[in-house]
């Protein structure tokens, strides 16, 4: 993550917020109801089925049970971990380290006026220092909000999901321009004045970000958030206020208005989402799809369809979904089969028969993808625009769409088979690579501008960052590959402490502690204690995954790599 500097000037506007301005006390006050009965899951219905239900004055979000766990969730009693114990057949004596975990991550609350807000980037696990930076940035801040949601402390998600609200309504300038009203901003900080005793927030929406680039996925973590709290609480209330509903409305329409888009996928930037530098991730990033892809999916349960204005917008989110869902399916993923095939892609084909659509020149395949290619796996590439096909490995795109079930159960079992294939490539010695491979020479000048923090097999180009050993954890435990996390959770449990937790490792085997990396980050430890409390209890899984849904039938056929 890049953050401004703790000088940085605070622009007029809707960087200081002062909350007297606004109401929302009453939604802070209100205790959730938690739901303790594990019902069908709504999630599992298909998005037509969905739509029609809610059409019918049904609504979606009261349908919205737990998780429908393969594995049986366990009594009562508290863990180590601050979660429910799981079965006997999945139990395990907790590590050590999970205490020291839940101590550091407590040091990094913030609080807003003597309530906590949320977790800022990285303090010193013995003295509570802030180190380096002191925002609170809404991305690293999810896998801290599942950390205290799975350990029955969703007073602080929701507060954090109100204040980034509050922040959304504010108006959002760069120099002369005004950013679109659903922008969610990257990071906030609360700002703390002892003679008048008042705390207020100033929030970034990018124009003090290095590249100045505004984050596309603030709101998509927003919406997925959300619908965590709402799944772990039982809690439909706060989803359903006034205000929630216009905030996903506006993230919606931002994200679905109509342009010169020939494609359903999102048309961003460089450095508009966890990759926040110059790193050839322009156009339609696979992180960005995926997330927008759960985003949606996430709108469609949490909209009342009674509301006003939610309608359409509703209509508009099933119509995008099966397109999005078509063209990611159809035209980024690959295996060997599909990579064989675009090596003997004919070009300039010009005509609605023609089958190299996007005009990929073979000649532009990488060497390494043949070495890397197995017979068993696939994975999602990183971008497909007009004769560009990135073919790079990302980490975070590749989970995700199996969470979202953006990938049908066959390709997320063959990404689970590409990993295991290419351990040493995607894991080595710290779990996970960013993005596989990394880039040197001319190409690393060419796409990074050289960039000196994005050296090869460093930082996001191509460094191991701990953090992401949630979402690999998510995926192993919904594809039943259970062993494979266990097995990059035992690697990041010898190192991480000993390192001081640190933001990422560099290496092609991801061996040394980053050459900038700072210590203490908090979302790597939250990472950690996610992945620990979801292999302890599975059915936490809940919160973070969508199943399949039936309507948008799969349009590829059983590919060569999956093994049943």
């Amino acid at each position: 993550m890049e953050a401004a500097g703790a000088g940085a000037a605070t622009p007029s506007h809707a960087s200081m917020v002062d909350t007297d301005d606004f109401d929302l006390s009453r939604l802070l006050n209100h205790r959730p109801r938690i739901n303790v009965e594990r019902q069908r899951s709504f999630d599992d219905r298909s998005l037509g089925d969905l739509y029609l239900s809610a059409m019918d004055g049904r609504g979606a979000g009261g349908y919205m049970d737990s998780y429908e766990s393969m594995y049986s969730p366990g009594g009562g009693l508290r863990s180590l971990t601050g979660t429910p114990a799981s079965s006997t057949r999945l139990s395990f004596e907790p590590h050590p380290l999970v205490g020291d975990a839940w101590d550091a991550l407590r040091r990094s609350l913030v609080c807003f006026r003597g309530q906590p807000l949320g977790t800022i980037a990285a303090v010193d696990s013995s003295s509570g220092e802030v180190l380096n930076y002191d925002q609170v940035f809404v991305r690293d801040f999810v896998p801290s909000a599942l950390a205290f949601l799975m350990n029955g402390e969703p007073e602080i998600v929701k507060n954090f999901l109100l204040k980034t609200l509050l922040l959304q309504g504010w108006e959002k300038r760069i120099d002369r321009f005004k950013l679109g009203e659903g922008a969610m901003p990257a990071s906030f900080k609360v700002l703390k004045d002892p003679k008048r005793g008042v705390d207020t927030l100033a929030a970034d929406f990018g124009e003090s970000a290095i590249g100045r680039v505004a984050p596309a996925d603030s709101g998509f973590w927003w919406i997925i958030l959300l619908r965590a709290y709402t799944k772990s609480t039982g809690d439909h209330t706060l989803a359903e206020t006034p205000e929630c509903q216009k905030g996903i409305r506006l993230i919606m329409n931002q994200c679905l208005a109509e342009g010169f888009d020939t494609f359903p996928t999102l048309l961003c930037a460089d450095g508009c989402c966890m990759i926040d530098r110059r790193m050839g991730v322009y156009g339609y990033p696979i992180e960005i799809q995926a997330l927008f892809f759960m985003s949606l999916r996430c709108a469609l349960l949490l909209l009342k369809p009674e509301a006003e204005g939610n309608k359409d917008i509703m209509e508009r989110i099933v119509t995008r979904l099966h397109a999005l869902s078509y063209h990611m399916r159809t035209y980024f993923w690959l295996d060997f089969q599909q990579l064989n095939v675009i090596y003997r892609f004919k070009t300039e084909e010009y005509s609605h028969t023609a089958v190299n659509k996007f005009n990929v020149i073979p000649e532009s395949i990488p060497d390494w993808l043949f070495d890397f290619m197995p017979s068993r796996g696939g994975y999602f590439v990183g971008n497909v625009s007009p004769a560009r096909m990135d073919f790079r490995w990302f980490a975070l795109g590749n989970c995700v769409a199996i969470l979202a079930s953006l990938a049908t159960p066959e390709q997320a079992g063959a990404i689970m088979d590409l990993i295991e294939e290419r351990w040493e490539d995607l894991i080595g010695e710290m779990p996970l690579k960013i993005c596989y491979p990394a880039i040197e020479g001319h190409e690393w000048q060419n796409v990074t501008g050289c960039d000196p923090k994005n050296t090869r097999w460093s930082y996001h180009n191509g460094g191991s960052w701990p953090v992401l050993i949630w979402l690999l954890t998510a995926a192993c435990i919904k594809t039943g590959r259970l062993k494979i996390a266990r097995r990059a959770i035992d690697l990041a449990e010898a190192r991480l402490a000993r390192d001081s937790w640190p933001e990422y490792y560099d290496g092609k085997l991801g061996r040394y502690v980053g050459k900038q990396a700072r210590k203490h980050q908090t979302w790597s430890i939250a990472g950690y204690l996610v992945a620990k409390m979801m292999l302890e209890d599975p059915s936490h899984l809940g919160m973070i995954s969508l199943e399949e849904d039936k309507a948008m039938n799969p349009v590829l056929k059983r590919s060569a790599s999956w093994i049943v």
